[in-house]
This record gives C-alpha cells, structure tokens and sequence, in this order.
C-alpha cells in the first residue's frame, strides 16, 4: 500500500502535534452535492449505490474532488450487517431505512446468525479496497459501523423511530433477549471491521447513533458494554501503523469519562457539548472530534466562520482535535458553504 501523503488526521487521533486541525465531515459524501445525485440516480436507488463498488468509490472520493479534507469515509451504510442477517432492508423515499422481517420476538433472534463477512458483505470489503487503492496515500480511509445497540433499535422496530417503544419494551422486559441480540451484533461488528481493516481501512468509527436516547444506567450495560467489547478486540496495527478507532455517540455528553476509557482513542461529539468542557473532563486519555452543529451551514459565511473560531479557541492549544460536525452534513446545505467552513478551519486553526 501506498504511503499516506496526508497523515494529519491520524497523527491528531494519536495526539501527535501538526501544524493545523485536521477536519472531515460526517456525511460528506450525499445528497448535499449534486454530483453524488447524479451518480445516486445512475445506480437506481441508495443500496443499489452501496452494493456497486465502483460507484461507492466514485461517490467517497467526489468530496475529496471539491475540498481539501483530511479523510475520506467509505461510502456504505450502517444497516448492512441487519441486512446481511436477513431482515430485508429496503428505503422509502424520505421515509428513512425499512426493514421486512424486523426481530420481536426470542425466536426471532435465535435464529440470527452472526455475520461472516467475507461471504455476506464482500460488496463493503471490495468498495474499501477500491478506495484505499483509488486514493493512492492522499488521506486516510475511514471504515465505520453502526454500533450494536443503535442497530438493534432498527432490527427490533423494523424502521426509524422517535421513542424506541418496542426496542426498550424489551431492554426492561426481557434484559436477557436484548443482551442475546447485542452478543450476536458485537461479533458480527467485530468481524465486520476487522474486515475492513484487512481491506485497507485505516481509521474505524463506531456510530452510536442511538445511544443518547438510553438512561445512565442503561447506556453502559446495553452499549457502552459492547462498544468496549467490539475495541478490545480489533486489530490494533495494520501497513505498519496503529488503526484508531473513534467512538461516537450521539448525545453521550454524560458519559464521555467511560468512554474514553472503552480503549478508543478518540470520542465524538456532538454540537451539545462544549468542546473545552470535555477537554477539561478525559485529559489526555483521548482525542476528541466534532463539534459544530449542522445547522451552522445554512448561515452567512461570517458565521459559519466565527463557530469554526469559536470551537478552536474552546479546544484550545491541546493536541488531538480533529474538527468535525456534531452530527452528518443535511441534504440542503450549499456545498459553497462548506468550502467556507472547511477554509476556516485551515485559517484559524494554522499555527
């Protein structure tokens, strides 16, 4: 494999110091730019856009053509392991993910296999090698997951769902169902990213999407627990390098002192949290990645540019920051905009 040309955002998640803050977006590659709905329309539909390898790379890199990020993410989607154990993922449109056979019931997930994914997923591994050798040591390549809670509330509810109804019915009525369906998912992610590993990813994050939504007390024995399982056992070094992996949980400002002692080495934030307050509260055990809200891309290039000050000045002069939105870029922001934010993070954060 080819030497990285741009090993910022990797040495940042080591807390190795640079010359300026790395920074990548949540969603970069989607519907925001127009080139990725041209390729979109071309494959026909969203899945069929992940399972075309040449397309998920094309689609990676069309951010990195426009921008001077510091990472590329594979392009994929988080359901896939749901939907290599059977359960029928299909999209709406502007409906969000469905599934066709969701797990209700014990027996549902009794009969849930765990994921191999060399013969379940090769269209994820082959899109990551693609990538890793299309970028030719440009920047890393990010692999991800959802993790094993947030795609559990998926499987048990069969689509999206505001209040989790039927996935934390069986969290407090049936722990031990729950915990059966968790055990088989932090295998099948386990073996999912190492997978990814192998390919060629350089960097995995974990998308716990859904982790804010569980209470203190829940959130460590149904998420946090098999978050820590899933980073103890990944393989730590590939290509000669160390491979971080970042955990992200949406909402998880309570919780941020455990997770940075999961064994990650960076956690992200979203926009709710004050970048320097959780500075102040892991130390030096952790990078931290994020945090600007989303939203802040729909304002003039003025503001957009004081937020991007705003964080740096709360992170302060500390290493391992890698600058990111507190959650993935929407559908409506002006790709203009986003060259603003990403030009001021360069400007304001040079040393």
């Amino acid at each position: 494999m080819s030497e990285l040309k741009n090993d910022r955002f990797i040495k940042a998640l080591l807390r190795q110091p640079l010359d300026r803050t790395p920074v990548w977006m949540m969603r970069q590659a989607g519907r925001y730019l127009p080139e990725y709905r041209a390729t979109r329309a071309q494959a026909g539909d969203f899945m069929s856009l992940c399972k075309n390898t040449e397309l998920a790379c094309e689609v990676t890199m069309q951010p990195l053509e426009r921008y001077e990020l510091d990472a590329a993410i594979l392009f994929s989607d988080i359901l896939t392991i749901p939907d290599a154990m059977g359960l029928g993922l299909y999209f709406e449109e502007g409906e969000g993910p469905k599934f066709r056979k969701p797990v209700r019931t014990e027996a549902d997930i009794e009969k849930l296999e765990v994921i191999n994914t060399a013969s379940d997923l090769p269209y994820v591994t082959d899109a990551v090698s693609m990538i890793r050798r299309e970028l030719n040591g440009r920047v890393p390549l990010i692999g991800f997951s959802g993790s094993p809670w947030t795609l559990a509330t998926y499987m048990v509810e069969g689509q999206s769902s505001r209040d989790f109804a039927r996935a934390k019915t069986m969290l407090y009525t049936q722990p031990e169902v729950m915990h059966q369906l968790l055990e088989k998912l932090a295998l099948s992610v386990i073996d999912y990213l190492n997978a990814q590993i192998r390919a060629g990813a350089q960097v995995v994050q974990i998308f716990d999407t859904w982790g804010g939504a569980l209470s203190h007390a829940a959130y460590q024995e149904f998420s946090l627990a098999y978050m820590e399982k899933i980073v103890a056992n990944l393989i730590t070094h590939a290509d000669g390098r160390e491979v971080p992996v970042i955990l992200f949980t949406k909402g998880g400002g309570h919780w941020l002192e455990a997770m940075a002692d999961s064994g990650c080495h960076a956690l992200g934030l979203d926009w709710t949290v004050d970048i320097g307050s959780a500075r102040g509260r892991v130390g030096n055990k952790v990078a931290l990645q994020g945090n600007m809200d989303p939203a802040v891309l729909r304002a003039d290039p003025a503001t957009i540019e004081r937020e991007v000050a705003s964080i740096l000045t709360s992170y302060g002069d500390n290493p391992g920051h890698i600058f990111n939105l507190g959650h993935g870029i929407t559908p409506d922001i002006d790709p203009a905009n986003v060259k603003v934010f990403i030009d001021a993070v360069h400007k304001f954060s040079a040393n």
